[in-house]
């Protein structure tokens, strides 16, 4: 597929295919495509040329409450309405799943609480979320996208404004979503180690194009690294987990 805004082109001919019930990683450069195919995997951009298929079916011909129902988005900006309340937010996770002959139950209350629980955004629930700091609201927001319960979810740089203790917290959080609850997961990360450590396929990308794609351990090399982010480096076992690990290439020092 071919995707664009307006007349600017972003990535030509993509051939993409997500593996059911993995935990897909995309990364690659500032600027090379990745949000852009993450916003068309999620419909929010119509492709120029081609189509995105969910489960066989056209996207773009879905009824959009049942694409709500099975596609969760957690997008790289978020803008909640004035006023609202952290639980009232998260709420609106559970939205989709509403209709005229299912009104707001129990079960619908205790997914968010435990939305809220496993966010660490449970003592915040009365708090305006236009009063909390970046790092709270992006873990209220994925709190929201939790409540939803699709079997697909869609985080476009879920670890934006957090401090590295909360970046892994998130990052476990979504590999349990992935590892316990069986659901499919498509992130974009820019930390490179991050995205070999937690994916089960990793997508690299250069120039709206795809470099290479599989597990990790498979083409997570230096010469990739170079090929893709310009960046001299070795790649070396994590000694917490064995997945590839991207040293940088020390500075090379003036002569004296």
């Amino acid at each position: 597929m071919t995707l664009a805004y307006d007349q600017r082109t972003i990535a030509r001919k993509l051939d993409v295919t997500v593996p059911d019930g993995s935990f897909t990683v995309i990364v690659g450069p500032n600027a090379c495509g990745k949000s852009t195919l993450l916003r068309a995997l999620s419909r929010m951009l119509r492709p120029k040329e081609g189509h995105v298929l969910l489960d066989g079916a056209d996207l773009s011909t879905m009824p959009a409450k049942q694409v709500a129902r099975t596609l969760g988005l957690l997008p790289q900006s978020s803008i909640a309405p004035d006023g609202i309340t952290v639980g009232d937010l998260v709420a609106r996770g559970r939205y989709p799943h509403q209709g005229l002959l299912r009104q707001w139950s129990r079960e619908d209350e205790r997914i968010v609480q435990e939305s809220m629980g496993s966010t660490g955004v449970a003592e915040l629930v009365d708090r305006f979320v236009d009063e909390l700091s970046g790092g709270q609201r992006q873990r209220v927001w994925i709190a929201m996208a939790i409540a939803q319960q699709t079997p697909l979810l869609l985080l476009d740089e879920p670890t934006t404004f957090l401090d590295i203790q909360h970046q892994v917290d998130v990052l476990d959080l979504c590999a349990d979503l992935h590892e316990q609850q069986g659901r499919t997961l498509v992130a974009v990360l820019h930390d490179l180690n991050q995205a070999a450590r937690y994916a089960t396929h990793l997508i690299a990308m250069r120039d709206g194009q795809i470099v290479a794609e599989g597990e990790p351990s498979g083409i997570v090399t230096a010469e990739l690294v170079e090929e893709v982010f310009g960046l001299r480096c070795q790649v070396i076992d994590d000694p917490e987990t064995g997945t590839p690990l991207v040293v940088p290439a020390a500075r090379r020092r003036a002569a004296v």
